[in-house]
Formats: C-alpha cells, structure tokens, sequence
C-alpha cells in the first residue's frame, strides 16, 4: 500500500472491494464497512465493532474517514438552523447548514471551495474560486451531520446542493456523489430528496438532461432580462437568457421534470412589477415553479432584502401569468447562514 491514507469515503463498492483485497481481507468484510460508513454513519474504524482488532489496525494504518476538522459552529436563536466550517488539510474551508423544518431536516451541502461564478450578492462569489471538492468531501458533510442527527434517532431527509460552489462546475464528483447518498445498500436517500442548484451552465445542463437523472434541478435566475443578469450573474455573458431557457425547455422535453427557478429578491433592484412581467412572460407555459427569496444580506454587497409587500406584489404578479411562486421560509438570518459569510467571518479575505 502506499504511504498516503487513502480517503475511504472516495471508494465506491467496487474499489472498496478492490482495496480489501489488497490488504488480505475476504469479500464479505467490504460490506460490513460499507454499511458502518452509511448506515451505521461511524467517524473512526475502531467504531466497527464487528470487525477484527487486525483489520481495524490495517484501515487506521492505510485510510481516514474524515479528514476535515470543525474550525467553526453557529446555531441560530430559534435552535433550528446550524452552520459548521470545516477546515480541510490543505487548509481550504467549506460551509455545511443543517436547517430543522416541522418534519424535514434539511443540509445545505457545499461542492467547491470558493465559486468562479462571482454572483455579486453571494458572499462565496465573492471570495473566488479555491478548488473542487473530491467525492469524499462532499458525502463526508453529509455523513456528519447524519451522525449527529442518529444520536437524536432523526434522520437527514433532503439535501441541496446551495452551499458553497457551483455543483455543476464539478459535475463529475457532485453526480458521483449523489450517487454514494442515493445508493440503496449505502445512505440510502431518495434521488428526488436532493437538489442541484446551478446559476446556468448551458452545456453542463444539457448533459444532465440527456443522462435522465432523477435529482431535481434548480436555476438561480435572479433576473428575467439580461440587461438585469448581467449585473448579478457574470456567466449570463457567456451564456445569456435566451439561450439557458432553450436549454431549460430541452431539460424539460427530455425529462419531463419540473424545473425550479431561484430568484434572490433584492429592493429596488430586481422586485419590481416590470421585472414580475418579465419573468412571468418568460416562464409562461413552462413546466415549472418559482422560489422566491429574500435577499440575505452581505458585507460586499449593498443590497437590501425586499419587504413583505414588495414580496407580495411581486409574487401576485406572476400568478397572473399562472407562474405558480412560493416564498422560501429564509433560516439562520441571524447567525448568517448565506453560503460562505461564516468562513468570511472566521478566515477573512483570500
């Protein structure tokens, strides 16, 4: 073996079975640890209770779990939101939320660190682009925060893909990923319980498309004519509105899923009722539904949430287009728990 652990969580069955192999175990011991990492949701090799004390050694020797630590942790005032920074080893942060509805517990899961989409009003565009994270990287947040809900006897039971990052920039892992949380000997968790946001890779969305994927899809629109996007959304220069509904209209045809579009509602900038027309007119007759959030607010950004009313109008506005809307119950306001503004505050600038 080599000298460098190897980060387990990055192994699919098969390489797991492959890696089992090579240290002298039979087959059957690759499902044992299988079902310890995802159902049993265990942070050290010595927790696997049913494996021998030799074979522990042999995984503590050659691999890790969980190689990031928890640099940071905020709950919000009402107990039901939760954000964690986790350090990584080379030193780069990502941001995880856990959020508790009634019947829901929610993760908001980060698949990059950094983002080189460079949105204005999000507080990890800000902060530029670092690296991707590995598949391990990506399931490990989901992995802790299961563990920690277990000691509750609750249960992750949707995941969405808004925290730090642009999945679809690290198309390869996050799918790869998605797959180790919706596997039905591992996690275990419905396909359609996970949802991808993206601001709009044009040809990324096309590949989603032809692949028929069950996860849901979301666009972070936030603007309904490109003189607006442009302000907001730097990629709606390469790939402008005309072009990424076409691409939502084939996602759909070939689908023939629902889309969500996202849409950050910011005071004065992009509430009013010309841009509620605009939006209804572009999304008329569209298998689809509009979330509408208030904008919560960053330091490098001037920008205000809307009020109520504005909210209000904004949303009757595209019902009259019968663009169906709901607003977004927006959690950990106080605790700022807009991707990326706690590694902000822990880390500072580049």
């Amino acid at each position: 073996m080599k000298n460098e652990k190897i980060h387990i969580l990055n192994l699919e069955y098969s390489k797991l079975l492959r890696f089992l192999a090579e240290l002298g175990e039979p087959k059957f011991r690759a499902q044992q640890v299988w079902n310890w990492l995802y159902s049993k949701y265990v942070t050290e090799f010595a927790e696997m209770r049913n494996l021998p004390k030799n074979l522990i050694e042999k995984l503590e020797a050659n691999a890790v779990i969980h190689s990031a630590t928890t640099a940071s942790e905020q709950h919000s005032s009402d107990g039901r939101t939760k954000k964690v920074l986790f350090q990584l080893p080379d030193g780069q942060y990502i941001e995880t939320v856990l959020m508790r509805y009634d019947k829901r517990r929610t993760l908001c899961i980060s698949t990059q660190a950094g983002c080189a989409m460079g949105c204005v009003f999000c507080a990890t565009g800000q902060m530029g682009f670092f690296r991707n994270l590995t598949v391990s990287e990506i399931v490990a947040q989901v992995l802790y925060f299961a563990h920690e809900l277990a000691q509750t006897e609750e249960h992750v039971t949707n995941i969405v893909m808004m925290g730090m990052g642009e999945p679809l920039h690290n198309y390869n892992n996050t799918l790869a990923a998605i797959d180790r949380l919706t596997d039905e000997s591992g996690f275990n968790l419905g396909a359609r319980k996970i949802t991808i946001s993206t601001v709009g890779l044009v040809p990324a969305i096309r590949r989603y498309a032809d692949e028929q994927r069950q996860t849901p899809l979301a666009i972070s629109l936030h603007a309904a004519t490109d003189e607006e996007r442009d302000k907001l959304i730097p990629i709606n220069n390469r790939w402008p509105i005309a072009e990424l509904m076409d691409t939502c209209r084939y996602y759909i045809e070939k689908t023939g899923r629902r889309l969500t579009f996202e849409w950050a509602l910011i005071s004065g900038e992009n509430d009013t009722i010309e841009q509620a027309r605009a939006l209804g007119n572009l999304l008329h007759g569209m298998l689809c539904h509009v979330n509408l959030i208030p904008l919560n607010p960053t330091a490098d950004y001037s920008g205000l949430p809307s009020s109520k009313e504005r909210v209000d109008a904004f949303q009757a506005e595209l019902a009259h287009y019968g663009v169906s809307s709901t607003v977004r119950v927006r959690r950990g306001i106080d605790i700022q728990a807009g991707c990326g503004q706690l590694r902000d505050r822990v880390v500072g600038g580049r």
